[in-house]
C-alpha cells in the first residue's frame, strides 16, 4: 500500500492534522478524498469507470467519480485536479464546486469534496487503478445508482444520488 501522508479531518469536516494512509485506514480516521464527476459537453452522459481489483478501498467496483485521497496539505480543488490527471488523464479543465458529501461507514469515514468537469477530449486510465471505463447516459446512471445490487462504488454512490437530488438533470 502506498503510504503517503494524507490530510486527516475531524468530523465536521476540518482538516486537523496528517497520518499515513495506512493508518488513516487501520483506524478509521476521519480524512477526506476530492473527486470529480466527468460529463460530456452537452452533459448528457457521465464517464464511468471500473476500479482494479488491487484497490485498498471497495476493488472491482464501478466509480462515476475520478478521486482520492486528500494528501497533507493539499486543498480538495488541488487534489480534485491531481487525482483527475492521474486516474483519466484530463488536465487543464475548469473545476465547478458542487458540494461536499459525507460516507461514515466505519472504517471508512471521509469527507468527498465533490467537483464537476466536462470534457470531449481523449481518456487515458491509469492501469494500477482502472481496468476500463466508458461513457454512460444519466438515465443509466441513476439505475445504478438506485439498485443497492449494483457494482456501483458505496461512497460514490452516495454522492451521485446526492448530485441527483441537487441538480436533477
Amino acid at each position: 500500500m502506498n503510504d503517503e501522508l494524507v490530510a486527516v479531518y475531524d468530523e465536521s469536516g476540518a482538516a486537523v492534522g496528517e497520518a499515513t494512509r495506512s493508518r488513516v485506514r487501520a483506524e478509521g480516521l476521519w480524512h477526506a478524498a476530492g473527486v470529480v464527476l466527468v460529463r460530456s459537453p452537452d452533459g448528457a452522459k457521465v464517464y464511468l469507470h471500473l476500479r482494479t481489483d488491487t484497490k485498498d478501498v471497495f476493488p472491482g467496483t464501478y466509480d462515476c467519480w475520478a478521486g482520492g485521497l486528500i494528501a497533507a496539505g493539499e486543498t480538495p480543488v488541488e487534489c480534485a485536479r491531481r487525482e483527475l490527471a492521474e486516474e483519466l488523464g484530463i488536465r487543464d479543465v475548469p473545476l465547478e464546486p458542487l458540494f461536499v458529501h459525507v460516507y461514515d461507514q466505519p472504517p471508512m469515514r471521509c469527507h468527498n469534496f465533490a467537483f464537476e468537469a466536462r470534457w470531449d477530449g481523449p481518456i487515458t486510465h491509469q492501469p494500477e487503478e482502472i481496468v476500463s471505463g466508458e461513457w454512460i447516459e444519466l438515465a443509466e446512471l441513476r439505475r445504478m445508482a438506485e439498485d443497492p445490487a449494483s457494482p456501483l462504488i458505496p461512497d460514490g454512490r452516495l454522492g451521485v444520488l446526492e448530485w441527483f437530488r441537487r441538480f436533477d438533470p
